[in-house]
């Protein structure tokens, strides 16, 4: 969620009951060197229960960023091992982890032993079809004192391609029964019945929602109604999703400055109205927008032809 997870966009899902938030990955070495960018994408003031996912390759560094990020409000560390993006996987870290696990083993270890909070990680099924060892690594990361594991039913090499297979997240479960430790299943989750089903098939105790919230607050408390008791809450309406929309604006103002907000909202926005009716004109008008007060303007005109 690298470019979305940001702390407006985290406010408000905690505002619709997320229990449980991540930042962006945020890089452990500029953690360390005081990269004020990256110690920005730590400001946890003002939030509840945010998870601080680091990434990097280097026990004592990580151990480093960890103990910053706890000390800024972290309540969990969630370590990195499934970006697939060339820039990261170049340098051996996120997902290239994966074809390293005693490496993986080392980094947890370490970072365990320096925070006091849960340390989880974040992984892939594997480097590419022909190596899904998420069960190998998984294994690894829970003997090193990893309190809960989230599997991407992908390969690194996918990326975001094609369905995800949830048959490794049940082998991930299975293999973690004995050990105390949580699975926590990822990949193509965007309905309650799709949570549902996850929990079934593959027997994990938990649902990570990323690409599926972006801009979609509303799926927490229709996944939580469903689970709990079967009641199915409608989809927000289109004035609904407007009107989360210009919070989000106004929360990005607020956090961000109004330069970088806006040029932020210009794709948030475009979330938002996806489906509806006009759409289209909507994302081309705020594209060319460059401050804040224009773009409530925008979204107020939108929302009139609407109706």
């Amino acid at each position: 969620m690298a470019g979305v997870s940001d702390k407006p966009f985290r406010l408000i899902l905690a505002e619709f009951g997320c229990p449980l938030v991540y930042t962006e990955m945020v890089s452990a070495k500029g953690l360390v060197y005081g990269s004020r960018a990256t110690l920005k994408m730590i400001d946890l003031a003002g939030e509840g229960n945010v998870a601080v996912q680091l990434f990097g390759r280097e026990p004592e560094i990580l151990a480093r960023a960890a103990k910053t990020a706890v000390e800024r409000g972290a309540v969990l560390i969630d370590l990195n091992l499934g970006c697939p993006m060339p820039k990261v996987v170049k340098n051996g870290e996120g997902a290239a982890l994966m074809q390293e696990p005693s490496l993986v083993g080392e980094l947890v270890a370490a970072v365990a032993a320096a925070v006091a909070v849960p340390v989880t990680v974040k992984m892939r099924s594997g480097w590419d079809g022909a190596s899904r060892n998420a069960v190998q690594v998984a294994l690894v990361a829970a003997r090193a004192r990893a309190k809960a594991v989230t599997v991407h039913g992908r390969t690194a090499v996918q990326r975001y391609a094609g369905r995800a297979e949830w048959d490794t997240i049940r082998q991930v479960a299975v293999a973690l029964s004995s050990q105390g430790v949580s699975v926590i299943g990822n990949g193509d989750v965007a309905s309650p019945e799709d949570a549902s089903r996850m929990l079934a098939e593959t027997g994990c105790q938990g649902v990570m929602v990323g690409r599926a919230a972006m801009s979609n607050p509303w799926i927490f408390p229709r996944i939580s109604a469903y689970l709990r008791d079967g009641t199915w809450l409608d989809p927000p309406s289109p004035s609904e999703r407007l009107a989360v929309a210009r919070r989000h604006l106004d929360q990005a103002v607020h956090w961000e400055g109004e330069e970088r907000a806006v040029r932020q909202m210009r794709k948030v926005i475009g979330w938002y109205v996806k489906g509806l009716p006009g759409a289209a004109a909507l994302r081309q008008e705020v594209s060319q927008i460059r401050e804040a007060e224009a773009m409530r303007q925008a979204l107020h005109r939108y929302a009139t032809r609407l109706h």
